[in-house]
């Protein structure tokens, strides 16, 4: 049965794997188009002869024939040149892609793929393949671009994975030895207390590392939270361990309220969130202050705050602030930079909203208050 027969369309799905193909079948046949499975490769071409089918969603990795090799197959069978076929793999790296280039891949969509985004990308495939010979000449253009942005993208991530495992590793050394310095008793007291600020800067450093590579992961929506049972209180007095040193250093003084027992997160994402939080305030926390971090209940779950007594955030650049690499100008009337160190509230951002929450920063009156609302069944 094929699109002359039906006017949205027949899909065949070629993927051993029962769970990935059952989801197919369901997000396409929601959307009313006809749904052919195959198991395996050599299954999957066997399939293609007899349905004719107006698109493929093709795995990769396969037991009897690889993804590769069946499309090459296709496309030597009558009609199969013609059908678009989009790769649907889990391997998401360059050399895969070209593979799939090569093979003669019209599409490249790695899993888990969102619901929206599969259908879009065989309803545009199925269009296409009805369109004149000019407009394909267009879409050849486009495809092109395209796939040349992906190939960066791909490169992108590639470098991105490398810097952070690179940096990491000395990073912690640098750590580890300031550590041992500052509890070396022979040393003068104030070689001990700039081993201490060198430990500091290094712990800082390894957040931001972590920050860079969990708003790549945002970007692609894949920062998924392991959710756990959180003490509110031990979170948050963890918080203010890790961020004492740096507070001491600019004569600030750090505060907590839980009025909550328990925070349903991610433990290692919320606590780095919560330092990103800290550690901004601070910044911009006048000497002699405080900086409150409390964590109150809501109707449908929980509040956690930060509050501090610096300059605020003008009410134009409150949601302008939590974009990657964005600052608050300094102004006539703020005379201090206002803003993370690049990537440090972009990634708070990305931690609420993966926990499904959200994050939003107000006038404190003064200073600014950041808010970030956790639901209950996060």
């Amino acid at each position: 049965m094929n699109a002359e027969a039906n006017d949205v369309g027949t899909v065949l799905v070629i993927d051993d794997n029962e769970a990935n193909r059952r989801l197919a079948r369901a997000t396409l046949e929601d959307d009313g188009y006809r749904v052919v499975e195959a198991t395996g490769g050599a299954q999957g071409i066997l399939a293609f002869e007899e349905h004719k089918p107006d698109c493929i969603l093709l795995d990769v990795r396969m037991p009897d024939m690889d993804g590769f090799a069946v499309c090459e197959r296709i496309r030597t069978l009558p009609g199969g040149r013609e059908t678009p076929i989009l790769f649907f793999t889990a391997l998401r790296d360059v050399d895969t892609f070209d593979r799939a280039q090569i093979a003669g891949a019209d599409d490249f969509l790695t899993k888990p793929v969102r619901p929206t985004e599969l259908v879009v990308r065989v309803q545009t495939a199925v269009k296409l393949r009805r369109t004149s010979v000019e407009l394909h000449e267009h879409y050849d253009l486009l495809k092109h671009q395209r796939n040349a942005l992906l190939r960066v993208q791909l490169q992108k991530e590639r470098l991105m994975a490398f810097v952070v495992h690179d940096l990491k590793n000395p990073v912690n050394a640098m750590d580890l030895f300031a550590q041992t310095l500052v509890r070396e008793k022979t040393l003068p007291e104030e070689a001990r207390a700039t081993a201490g600020k060198i430990r500091n800067e290094a712990r800082q450093l390894n957040r931001m590392i972590l920050n860079l590579l969990d708003v790549s992961k945002g970007d692609e929506g894949r920062l998924t939270p392991k959710l756990a049972d959180i003490s509110a209180k031990t979170l948050l007095a963890d918080v203010m361990t890790e961020l004492e040193a740096q507070a001491k250093s600019r004569n600030v003084r750090l505060e907590y309220v839980a009025d909550v027992e328990t925070i349903r997160a991610d433990p290692d994402l919320v606590q780095r969130m919560l330092i990103n939080l800290v550690e901004n305030a601070l910044r911009h926390a006048p000497r002699e202050s405080v900086v409150t971090i409390a964590c109150a209940p809501t109707h449908d779950g929980i509040e956690l705050q930060i509050r501090d007594t610096g300059v605020g955030v003008p009410p134009e650049m409150r949601e302008k602030i939590f974009d990657p690499f964005v600052q608050v100008e300094a102004g006539a009337e703020r005379p201090v930079t206002r803003g993370g160190r690049g990537l440090g509230l972009a990634f708070c951002k990305l931690v609420a909203e993966a926990h499904r929450g959200s994050i939003v920063v107000e006038d404190g009156a003064p200073g600014a208050l950041f808010r970030v609302s956790l639901p209950n069944d996060a």
